[in-house]
């Protein structure tokens, strides 16, 4: 037996040497992922730049946001929009107040008790109803609301179309998160005695409720942006509402197509500066909802 042989490891080495193929597709698909997420985020650093850039100006006036556009002529750098971030936030209030229950006890009949066809039906109907237009919503309450029941246009006719498109998100989202939560939970729950309302209620929903939360909320985010509604449902007006049922209410989306018909210096500075507004009020509930996720997570544990 040579020197050489008894230096050889008795057995094989477990691992081997990355082939220089297998290391040329890492780096390439690396790049590729890297290439990728640069590309997709040149629009959205270009869009923030931009809004940031034009609207800065306005919102950093404090009468910006104590002051509507009452009495302000087209080329007059003065006012402000808080008749349309309060009617932005009372129609976006008020399809959460409508949706968010609807929803909630929808998607806990789906996960939990629905079985059969009527529980596939009903999945499918909300899949279908995630994906309609704000343009479809916003008919269908018109036709309905305003042309067949003969209400008046008002904000109200604007936070039932946020309902329907608000609705779906908020089911899909629940059901996802109800799902998530454990079936020993269930078990252990129905092992001792509780009946099935009473685990849903103390066991299940507070297990999967900063997930609720925070997709309600994203939701929330999503529909206070949307122009079709505002655009069909209620007429722009450049003062304060506080009625929700009669009478033209602003908000932002309305306000900057209104203001884009203005050729004035004067009215691109309340266009950007509206955008910018509807922006961080959006990126406010974002933030929220992860400080609720966090808070609700954390005292959980």
């Amino acid at each position: 037996m040579t020197q050489a042989m008894l230096d050889a490891p008795v057995k094989p080495p477990t691992f081997h040497p990355i082939s220089r193929s297998r290391k040329f597709k890492n780096s390439l698909a690396t790049t590729l992922f890297g290439v990728s997420f640069a590309i997709a985020m040149v629009p959205l650093v270009w869009v923030l730049y931009t809004v940031l850039e034009r609207g800065f100006k306005a919102v950093i006036k404090p009468e910006w946001w104590s002051r509507s556009l009452a009495g302000v002529l087209p080329d007059q750098f003065a006012g402000g929009v808080y008749h349309a971030i309060y009617g932005t936030l009372l129609q976006a209030g008020i399809a959460a107040v409508l949706s968010v229950p609807l929803g909630v006890m929808a998607a806990i009949y789906l996960v939990e008790y629905g079985t059969g066809r009527f529980a596939k039906v009903t999945t499918f109907m909300v899949d279908i109803l995630a994906g309609v237009p704000s343009i479809v919503a916003a008919l269908f309450i018109f036709a309905l609301w305003i042309t067949t029941l003969g209400f008046p246009q008002s904000a109200f006719a604007v936070s039932l179309a946020l309902v329907l498109l608000m609705l779906p998100v908020v089911v899909r989202n629940t059901e996802e998160m109800l799902k998530l939560v454990p079936d020993e939970l269930r078990e252990a729950s129905y092992a001792l005695g509780i009946p099935k309302w009473k685990t849903i209620v103390r066991v299940v929903v507070p297990t999967a409720l900063p997930g609720m939360i925070s997709g309600i909320l994203l939701a929330l985010a999503r529909v206070m942006g949307e122009t079709a509604p505002v655009l069909v449902l209620v007429g722009y007006a450049r003062s304060i509402n506080f009625d929700a049922f009669e009478c033209n209410m602003a908000a932002l989306p309305l306000l900057i197509y209104t203001e884009l018909i203005n050729p004035e210096a004067a009215g691109r500075s309340r266009v950007w500066g509206a955008a910018l507004t509807l922006i961080l009020l959006v990126a406010a509930l974002y933030i929220a909802a992860a400080f609720v996720n966090r808070y609700l997570t954390r005292n959980r544990a």
